[in-house]
């Protein structure tokens, strides 16, 4: 009796067999490869290569690949317009399309002659084998997002580069192509770049206003994620649909979702796990499953097609990097970083080679015949294989160098910790993303959510609630990666326990949300925020926000006189700067003319790549001319003084009635500074005024500080 079947027939159709052994390539090429010192990409390649139909035979490129594959390229590219800096692109924008002009250029100049003159091809021929070589795939971009330089501004010279160079060149396959459809009337091109400069402003114009709206209705974290891959395959079907290559528009809609995806955000996280999990492995092991190695050793027509290709590929990117570097001066890291990702030949390529190929002459030959074929696969294989080696080691030196100057840094830097109290479950999301995006990456461990439990009133029911926000608080930082302390404690009532954690744990920051009246009598703030801000002489955040975080569209800050004399000034004008920067929105200043000039030198001297405005306010009392300023989807921010302090001004005592009255539909947040810290810190700035002013107020400074320290 036959129990069981072993036979094996190759290659293997049982798909759970064909995804379980992909999963396996996925789990140990890493393993394997790690151990000596071979990027990841290159084991998936190669990989490829032994499975597929060229090697071993055990699967064959079907359906799946295909689909996988295509979702991996749009992955690919989609993950390199969302992690670009924006900042950071729109200052090297004008670098970008240099080098993606030099990356198209030099290879069409130097293909073109080699064509015509090595391999004694035809015009037309030439000039598409030209357009491959100056195709390229950001085939090793998942190298610089392992090991965190992907908002480096050589990357966002490479991606925009890509962009450019893709462009052109997949202009130059639709000409070709439309010339053996027949289409070659005038008419036909004009038509072709008005509807794709149509379709570019459309996803520019839409796709945004779009996912605001969706955003801010909906937080479910599979919902917004689903949506998201729907506009990046809409993106890319309709750029397909004018007759456009997807991965373009796949590239926009990263682009232009850029500033709802901040890049500490739970979504992003999901994005890049997801994407570098399984749809990347995927298409890196469909490229590798069409290159055929048996051809190197072929006939010598195919071997010397392949070596004529990848030398002009290699040779003119090299050229290109090297140009751009020389020109603006860049370092020679950075030249390598550039090269490594803009050499690799994979989609582009492969979608010329397939055009050109499948086009049949008058004469019964093909426009690109099979020795071209056969280079372009071993075009693929080394010049993926080079992208990834100078990429990862490009990449890891960088990151060294990032490491050792944060590590400098670090010893310069004051200590920050952030506490968020999380008693009202409601608000835990909002006050958890605002700590976030304001602290300091550089450092460890710098965020604690405390739950307080009043003595008087515990209960079993209270402690379940505080342990759910705890867990919820830590849920949201862990989905970035985040360590959170959770501190639960009991005490006599909710400010006490605030305030004796604060000390215990050091905290330098403390985030709460706006209190509810419960009746007529409550203050704006509530008892709890009085109490705190007797009690504490660190920086008091009160927040409440009407929308999510990453939704804001511009943050305005209303700063009061004399704010730069405070101890804490340097320290919150670093947390909106970082704000502003992760959230891709620009910070509005509004301050008297001293204020600014103390603002706009801090802003320079340490977050030059900040998108600022500045508007006077030279009267404190002239706080209602914000209101035909604030919008629905701004952030107002208050920076207010306790009672005493050096910026203190008796109109804060109606900030309460004009925030309830005038800015009841809009987020908010009123910051108090913190009260400890030399004041010289915040104001070792030349006084853009040049009078004796700023030598009053810093002694009245150390004063106050020196009273603060005696008591």
């Amino acid at each position: 009796m036959q129990w069981f079947d072993i036979s094996l027939q190759l290659p293997i159709t049982d798909p759970t067999w064909i995804f379980l052994l992909v999963l396996l390539i996925i789990l140990f090429a890493p393993l394997v490869l790690g151990r000596l010192r071979i990027p990841h990409i290159i084991g998936m390649i190669l990989a490829g290569v032994v499975i597929g139909e060229h090697g071993f035979n055990i699967l064959t490129r079907d359906s799946s690949f295909e689909l996988f594959g295509k979702v991996g390229l749009y992955y690919i590219m989609f993950l390199a317009g969302l992690e670009m800096n924006m900042g950071d692109f729109k200052q090297n924008r004008g670098k970008a399309v240099v080098l993606g002009l030099l990356a198209f250029i030099i290879p069409m100049a130097i293909g073109f002659v080699t064509n015509m003159t090595l391999l004694k091809y035809g015009l037309v021929t030439s000039i598409l084998l030209a357009s491959m070589y100056a195709s390229h795939t950001l085939v090793a971009y998942p190298i610089v997002i392992r090991y965190g330089v992907s908002r480096h501004r050589s990357v966002s010279i490479a991606v925009g580069g890509t962009a450019v160079t893709d462009t052109l060149t997949l202009l130059v396959l639709a000409v070709i192509g439309g010339l053996f459809k027949g289409e070659s009337s005038g008419l036909f091109w004009i038509w072709l770049v008005v509807k794709v400069i149509f379709l570019g402003f459309l996803i520019i114009f839409f796709f945004p206003r779009i996912g605001r709206w969706f955003f801010r209705r909906y937080d479910d974290n599979v919902m917004q994620f689903i949506f998201v891959l729907a506009m990046v395959f809409l993106g890319a079907g309709l750029m397909e649909f004018v007759g456009m290559e997807g991965i373009l528009g796949a590239f926009l809609a990263g682009l232009v979702l850029n500033r709802l995806i901040p890049h500490v955000s739970p979504l992003m996280n999901h994005l890049e796990f997801v994407g570098n999990a399984l749809f990347i492995p995927y298409f890196l092991i469909g490229v590798g499953m069409l290159i055929d190695v048996k051809i190197l050793f072929g006939h010598g027509d195919a071997l010397k097609v392949a070596l004529v290709m990848t030398t002009v590929a290699l040779v003119s990117k090299w050229i290109a990097s090297w140009l751009t570097q020389k020109i603006y001066r860049m370092k020679s890291l950075e030249r390598e970083l550039m090269f490594g990702l803009s050499n690799a030949q994979a989609a582009a390529t492969l979608a010329a080679v397939l055009v050109g190929y499948n086009i049949i002459l008058p004469d019964g030959g093909r426009l690109l015949n099979e020795d071209v074929l056969n280079g372009t696969i071993v075009l693929i294989l080394f010049t993926c294989i080079i992208s990834s080696f100078t990429t990862e080691r490009a990449a890891r030196k960088l990151a060294m160098n990032e490491t050792l100057l944060l590590e400098a840094e670090n010893k310069k830097e004051t200590h920050e910790k952030i506490m968020i109290p999380v008693a009202n479950p409601e608000t835990i999301e909002e006050l958890m993303n605002l700590s976030l995006v304001i602290r300091d990456p550089k450092q460890k461990d710098n965020l604690v959510a405390l739950n307080v439990i009043n003595d008087n009133s515990s209960s079993e029911r209270l402690e379940l609630a505080g342990k759910r926000n705890l867990e919820r608080a830590a849920k949201i930082a862990a989905s970035v990666d985040v360590p959170l302390v959770q501190v639960s404690r009991y005490d006599l009532n909710i400010a006490s326990g605030i305030i004796h954690t604060a000390k215990e744990y050091e905290v330098t920051d403390l985030i709460i949300g706006l209190h509810r009246k419960v009746n007529i009598v409550d203050s704006f703030f509530g008892n709890l925020a009085d109490s705190l801000l007797k009690g504490l002489h660190r920086e008091v955040m009160i927040a409440k926000f009407l929308m999510p975080v990453n939704t804001l569209r511009r943050i305005i800050i209303a700063v009061p006189p004399k704010a730069e004399y405070e101890a804490g000034f340097k320290k919150w004008v670093e947390h909106f700067c970082r704000m502003s920067n992760i959230l891709g929105c620009r910070a509005h200043f509004f301050c008297n003319e001293q204020t600014e000039g103390y603002i706009h030198q801090l802003v320079k001297k340490k977050h030059g790549e900040t998108m600022t405005d500045f508007s006077r306010l030279d009267n404190w009392g002239d706080l209602l001319l914000l209101t035909g300023q604030v919008n629905y989807d701004h952030l107002l921010v208050i920076i207010s003084a306790r009672r005493g302090s050096i910026s203190y001004d008796p109109s804060f005592e109606k900030l309460p009635t004009q925030l309830g009255k005038y800015f009841s539909n809009n987020s908010f947040i009123v910051l108090y500074p913190d009260q400890l810290g030399e004041p010289q810190e915040a104001i070792s700035f030349s006084n853009p005024r040049g009078n004796n002013e700023s030598q009053h107020y810093e002694k009245v400074g150390k004063w106050f500080y020196k009273w603060l320290k005696k008591s």
